[in-house]
């Protein structure tokens, strides 16, 4: 018998399609037992640390409760974003109705794919990537999974490599996180796999018929495959005193460092824009002891988006924490001399600041393409492999697709979504034809409250709920022409994981199928 072996439990007491958390050691570990076999990996999602015991497994699948990165049940590999590493597995065996599991010394929380690295004698074409976010990132990690030995090229902006911008608007921007915990890979990541990254390179012209790209400094490069993940630029309001400092938007890395160097020295802050960036920027600045007053033409914070029920819900948490509200009020001017000092609304209010963060949006950073067939908000259109032409892709806030479930096209700002159309980007990239047809999912924090949300849709018919929302333990279903098309809830981790699958899966039940019945209830 190997010493290293601990009895963990007994068959019976994890039945199949079951995950239990058990101790080896000091090493959690996740036990999953799928048609029949049992498998034992890393306990905690390498994306948070989420116990995914509390998430969902469905099939040979596992979700991750928090951020639903998900994982292969038997070997632990990645399957989905936002987690980047796979997770450890480890030796099981079966003696009568005891499980036993070896956990190797020392034990690590994680495993990186395996990824191929340049070979220019094996392959000698050039992948562009345009921009350093997350489907930019997660493309270029997937080609070196793939086996892809040729140039992969990053081009960025940013001074920075690749980094956890969720995060800009919450921990980073409240003091809670250090700057050296943002990056998503430190930078001998990209120089072990060859990911080359050319900062401050911003792109003017993109030929596609000549396979070019053009940037502003006069310099050009060619390109074999070319993926379009350029993101966003964050709207600014065309007013009176729109240039006076200390009025910022929230979008970059230097963005938020602006904003924190404004926020040490200031007492009074508006946030314009109750949007998400707008709410959990406002959070984050009352979390810093500022003052703060969110200016929104809403009437409810989120109503276009989650209905005016839960939009209400995350008003009063933010007023009971002190902030206030301006809403159905339009900007009609900044004041100051150099720097802004008010806010003036459209009803003659003036609004004392320091600062003000404007967060009304993004459109797509486009601007460069020509000849592509786009929608009228800058949108560049992609089919089902994230195709745009012969030889361009594109993913993330740029990409206009075709919603696999509803067959209208759709075009999702989302950390999570643009993670999974780069990976999904990157295997058609290398010849490896795979439909986009991930489930989008997209959380916020603001305070101590957190909601998930799962499934896409523009409107909705009605809205069920299960559960209360005032005492913020619910789920909520969208339904439009009969179908539920996402699902949004607070406290229901492993039930919003469920929806997921049963999204993905097509196996969502009718309306009237719900019943009073949680999500638990229905089989994977």
């Amino acid at each position: 018998m190997n010493e290293r072996e601990v009895a963990v439990c007994t068959l019976s007491e994890i039945n199949d399609g079951e995950m239990k958390e058990v101790q080896v050691g000091t090493t959690p570990v996740l036990l999953a037992r799928v048609s029949g076999k049992c498998y034992a990996l890393g306990a905690h999602c390498t994306h948070y640390g989420a116990p995914l015991a509390e998430g969902a497994l469905s099939g040979n699948r596992i979700v991750c409760p928090w951020h639903h990165a998900c994982f292969n049940a038997q070997n632990g590999d990645l399957e989905e974003p936002p987690a980047l590493d796979s997770l450890p597995n480890y030796p099981v065996r079966i003696d009568g109705d005891d499980i036993f599991v070896d956990v190797t010394d020392p034990a690590t929380d994680r495993r990186t794919p395996e990824m191929t690295t340049l070979d220019q004698e094996v392959d000698q074409r050039v992948f562009v990537i345009l921009g350093g976010g997350a489907a930019g990132y997660m493309a270029a990690q997937t080609l070196r999974e793939d086996n892809f030995r040729g140039r992969i090229l990053m081009i960025t902006l940013e001074t920075r490599t690749p980094y956890d911008r969720p995060n800009l608007s919450k921990d980073y921007l409240q003091g809670h996180s250090e700057p050296e915990w943002m990056p998503l890979r430190p930078d001998d990541f990209f120089a072990e796999y060859d990911i080359e990254i050319l900062r401050e390179k911003e792109v003017v012209k993109v030929d596609s018929k000549a396979k070019t790209i053009a940037f502003d400094d006069g310099t050009s490069i060619n390109y074999d495959t070319l993926l379009v993940a350029t993101g966003g630029v964050p709207r600014k309001l065309d007013i009176p005193g729109a240039d006076l400092k200390n009025v910022f938007v929230l979008r970059s890395f230097d963005n938020a460092d602006s904003i924190i160097d404004s926020a040490k020295d200031a007492r009074k802050a508006v946030v314009i824009g109750a949007s998400f960036i707008g709410m959990e920027a406002a959070f984050s600045l009352r979390d810093r002891g500022l003052s703060v007053t969110v200016v929104a033409p809403d009437n409810v914070p989120f109503e276009r988006t989650l209905g005016k029920n839960i939009g209400r819900l995350f008003q009063g948490v933010h007023e009971s924490k002190g902030v206030e509200f301006r809403l159905g009020s339009h900007v009609e001017s900044f004041q100051g001399e150099e720097n802004v000092r008010a806010v003036l609304l459209s009803s003659g209010e003036r609004i004392e600041a320091d600062l003000v963060v404007i967060g009304v949006g993004v459109v797509p950073a486009t601007g460069f393409l020509d000849g592509l067939e786009m929608q009228n908000d800058g949108g560049v259109n992609v089919d089902e492999h994230l195709s745009v032409s012969e030889g361009i892709f594109a993913a993330g806030d740029v990409a206009s697709f075709p919603d696999s479930r509803t067959g209208e096209r759709i075009r999702i700002e989302h950390w999570r979504t643009a993670l999974q159309q780069g990976r999904i980007a990157a295997h058609n990239m290398v010849g490896k034809p795979t439909a986009f047809a991930s489930v989008p999912f997209f959380w916020t924090t603001q305070f101590d409250v957190t909601l998930n949300y799962v499934g896409h849709t523009r409107g909705w018919d009605e809205i069920i709920f299960q559960g209360d929302v005032e005492k913020r333990d619910f789920l909520a279903f969208y339904v439009k022409e009969h179908r539920i098309l996402a699902v949004a809830g607070m406290n229901r981790d492993r039930e919003i994981a469920v929806w997921e699958e049963l999204i993905r899966l097509n196996r969502v039940p009718s309306p009237a199928g719900l019943g009073e019945a949680s999500a638990g209830r229905w089989a994977l």
